[in-house]
C-alpha cells in the first residue's frame, strides 16, 4: 500500500525524549540534522519507510471530543504543510508533547526523529508525507577488518538497527479536514498497558472506514462470535465451528463485494443464530464507535490478512490434527462404548 522508490528525504531533525515518570527530561537540537555523508540518505530512508511497504490499514488523526482541532499532531504537521519553513520548530513542539504523555513507566526513553518525504506513494498517490518515528531499543555491533596477516575485530554499543523501526508514523499531505491519512508501527511494548500511548495518547488516531476495515472488521467479528458467541446458545462441535469458520472464508474469497442478508443466508442459514450475529456485531459496533455498512466492496488484502488466523485444525489430544477444508458431512464424530473415547469417522475417495 505505500511504497517509496520514488520518494526522497527532504529534510529530519533529531531530539531525544526521556520518560517523565522516570524523571528524565527531553533534549532539543538546535538546528536539523545535516546529511553531508550521501550514503546517510538511502540508510535512513530504509529504516523509515521499509517497514511501511507491508502495512494495510489505514488512520486517520482525531480527538475523543470529535474536535480535530483540539489533536496536537494535526496542529503541528498542518503548520508544516502550510509553511515548510516551519519545519524544524514544529519538530522540537512534537518531542515536548510526546514526553508530556510518555508517562507509563514502562515507556523507553529514545531518539525522536521527524522527516518530511517528497513522493511517497499511499493508494495510487505520490504525495509529501511527514514522519514522525522514535528508537528506543539498542544493540552492540561487531565490525570486522582486514588486518597485516589476518583480521581485527572491533565493536560500538548502543547502535541502531536499521531493519527494525520500534515506532512510526506517516502522515500524508492529504484529507487535511479529516485528519489526513496516516499508517502507523509499533513494535515494542506490544499486548502492554504501555504500548497505547503511541497510537491513542500521542497520536489519536482512529481507523479509517474503508472497505479493506470493514472487511477485516467483518470477519474478525465473525471469527470471535462462532469460536466463542456460540457456544453460549447451541450445542456444537468443533468441527461444525470449523465448518463455519470454513464457508465463511469461501463466501469472501468468491464474493466482490459483501451482502449482509445474503452472506448470513447462505454462511449461517439458521434463522436464530443470524439475529444473534446481527446483535453481536451492533454491539462490536457500539462499543468500538466503528459503523460497519451491510453492504461493502470486499478487500482482497484484508482477506488475506484474516485467513491466516482462520484455523481449520480439529486438534485430537496429542495423537491427530485433522485439517477441515471442505464438506463437513464426509466427517463424522461418535463414541466408543468399549474404549470409552471419543471418534471421528472419515470419508474420502482417493489417498493422496
Amino acid at each position: 500500500m505505500v511504497t517509496f522508490f520514488e520518494a526522497s528525504l527532504d529534510i529530519i531533525s533529531v531530539h531525544h525524549v526521556g520518560n517523565p515518570a522516570q524523571n528524565e527530561l527531553y533534549a532539543l537540537s538546535e538546528h536539523p540534522l545535516e546529511l553531508t555523508d550521501e550514503v546517510i540518505p538511502g540508510l535512513l530512508m530504509q529504516y523509515f519507510l521499509k517497514p511501511f511497504e507491508k502495512t494495510n490499514e489505514v488512520y486517520h488523526l482525531a480527538h475523543s471530543s470529535n474536535d480535530l482541532n483540539l489533536n496536537e499532531i494535526h496542529h503541528f504537521v498542518t503548520q508544516v504543510f502550510d509553511d515548510k519553513e516551519r519545519f524544524h520548530e514544529a519538530s522540537e513542539q512534537v518531542a515536548k508533547y510526546l514526553h508530556k504523555v510518555s508517562n507509563h513507566p514502562k515507556i523507553k526513553s529514545g531518539e525522536l526523529y521527524m522527516a518530511y518525504f517528497n513522493k511517497v506513494q499511499i493508494e495510487g498517490n505520490l504525495l509529501d508525507a511527514i514522519g514522525i518515528f522514535k528508537s528506543e531499543n539498542k544493540e552492540t555491533y561487531l565490525k570486522v577488518n582486514p588486518a597485516k596477516g589476518g583480521f581485527s575485530v572491533e565493536y560500538e554499543e548502543n547502535a541502531i538497527n536499521i531493519n527494525k523501526l520500534d515506532k512510526g508514523c506517516l502522515i500524508f499531505n492529504i484529507e487535511k479536514e479529516n485528519g489526513y491519512k496516516v499508517v502507523v508501527i509499533d513494535n515494542t511494548n506490544r499486548g502492554q498497558e504501555a504500548a497505547v500511548y503511541w497510537k491513542d495518547e500521542f497520536l489519536h488516531l482512529k481507523i479509517r472506514n474503508d472497505s479493506f476495515n470493514q472487511t477485516n472488521n467483518t470477519l474478525g467479528i465473525y471469527k470471535t462470535f462462532v469460536t466463542q458467541k456460540l457456544d453460549d446458545e447451541f450445542e456444537m462441535s468443533k468441527a461444525d465451528k470449523i465448518d463455519l469458520l470454513n464457508r465463511s472464508m469461501k463466501y469472501f474469497n468468491e464474493k466482490e463485494t459483501f451482502d449482509m442478508d445474503e452472506f448470513t443466508g447462505e454462511v449461517i442459514g439458521n434463522p436464530k443464530a443470524i439475529e444473534s450475529f446481527k446483535s453481536f456485531k451492533s454491539q462490536f459496533e457500539t462499543e468500538y464507535e466503528s459503523p460497519i455498512g451491510d453492504n461493502f466492496e470486499i478487500s482482497g488484502n484484508a482477506v488475506k490478512k484474516q485467513q491466516r488466523t482462520y484455523k481449520s485444525v480439529l486438534k485430537l489430544d496429542k495423537n491427530f490434527h485433522i485439517y477441515i477444508h471442505g464438506d463437513k458431512e464426509l466427517i463424522e464424530k461418535g463414541f466408543d462404548d468399549d474404549k470409552r473415547m471419543n471418534y471421528y469417522k472419515v470419508y474420502f475417495k482417493e489417498e493422496n
